[in-house]
């Protein structure tokens, strides 16, 4: 069997971490879904970037909302809700089975720019919800500071959201305590929760890109520290991944837990986003193979959905027990992982504002040639 296809015997989604206009067009989308059993697809300002910059899909579109008087933002905003769009009605069959199982979506990202404001992230959610007018469209949302309200005040309103850019378990933590607030919101005030999904992303290559260099410095000092430090290289995401895994089964049980489940609600699901390697050190599919497990989601970029396909083996493994306590043993080594997944976080902002901003100096700069031309 198709391994990608077995993966969702084990509980276990895979979504497609890529939008593009013409694998809305020309098959392939409605190839992977019925194929591979692909079962989502995510989006971001980056994937966005690269689609409508990288490409003349977008041109004659581009010229046309030119010319209607639409600003660099409002072209943006009409490209990206009608690649939502298409995508969402060719995931529409598998949303409307009775056992999707919380698949069957599609995640839209409201601005970067939004990162640390509260008021303009519900606003953009909002908008971006009735836009798109889809009941089987998320709403993607930081897991900033600011970014918390706003997900229980979109959750409250009734709007599907991923939680994205969350890199460690305490921040996990309170965004799992947003979405059950939100719901609680909504169901205080008369609103029903069925239907209504989450998905919290938690990122994971970036994590060891970021502190195996640290590690390794450490290892080649020697000494105990030395062997402590060579031990972990590696191996703090799929760590995280794992604590993360655990705090979701704790919060998602109990009495309070149970009293939203009797209503209809369904819990906010991990999905594992980063999980393309970007190490050559390290096997292909390093970040999907150990964190496969009941209840997750694992959004992957074009290149390892390929690998998996090739050479994926699944298993259950999110619940294995590693022999190191990693992240209990970084504080022994000097390193404070909180305050390097607030590093990580800034900069995964950084890394969505950059081509966020290219994007728009590349739409204004068609939009001035498209209106040039028509005066010409």
């Amino acid at each position: 069997m198709n391994p990608l296809v077995a993966i969702h015997d084990f509980g276990q989604s895979i979504w497609l971490d890529y939008i593009r206009r013409n694998i809305l067009h020309n098959g392939e989308l409605q190839r992977l879904i019925t194929e591979d059993g692909l079962r989502g697809v995510t989006s971001n300002p980056a994937i966005f970037e690269k689609a409508i910059a990288g490409s003349d899909d977008y041109a004659a579109d581009i010229q046309q909302f030119a010319k209607e008087g639409l600003s660099a933002d409002e072209i943006y905003a009409r490209l990206a809700v009608a690649d939502v769009q298409q995508a969402c009605d060719l995931l529409r069959p598998l949303y409307d089975h009775p056992d999707n199982g919380g698949d069957g979506y599609v995640s839209l990202e409201v601005s970067p720019e939004l990162v640390n404001d509260t008021a303009g992230t519900v606003a953009e959610g909002l908008h971006f919800w009735k836009e798109v007018n889809r009941p089987n469209v998320m709403i993607k949302v930081p897991a900033t500071l600011e970014g918390l309200p706003a997900i229980r005040q979109l959750i409250a309103a009734g709007v599907n959201v991923n939680v994205t850019l969350i890199f460690s378990v305490e921040r996990y933590r309170l965004v799992a305590e947003a979405y059950l607030a939100g719901l609680e919101d909504r169901v205080k005030a008369g609103g029903s929760v069925k239907r209504l999904d989450s998905v919290a992303s938690f990122f994971l290559s970036r994590i060891d890109v970021l502190i195996d260099p640290l590690l390794e410095k450490l290892a080649a000092e020697g000494g105990e520290k030395g062997k402590l430090a060579q031990s972990l290289v590696g191996e703090v995401a799929i760590a995280s991944a794992k604590r993360a895994y655990e705090v979701f089964e704790e919060i998602f049980a109990g009495p309070r837990w149970e009293a939203l489940k009797a209503q209809g609600a369904q819990p906010q699901r991990l999905l594992w986003a980063s999980t393309g390697n970007k190490n050559p050190k390290y096997d292909d599919l390093k970040y999907v193979e150990a964190l496969i497990g009941p209840n997750t989601v694992n959004t992957i970029p074009v290149e390892t959905l390929d690998f998996y396909r090739a050479k994926g083996q699944p298993a259950n493994r999110l619940a294995d027990k590693q022999e190191v306590p990693v992240l209990d043993r970084l504080p022994e080594l000097g390193l404070d992982l909180e305050a390097l997944t607030n590093q990580l976080e800034q900069e995964g902002a950084k890394k969505f504002t950059e081509p966020f901003g290219k994007l728009m100096d590349v739409l204004e700069q068609k939009r001035q040639e498209a209106l040039a031309g028509a005066t010409a």
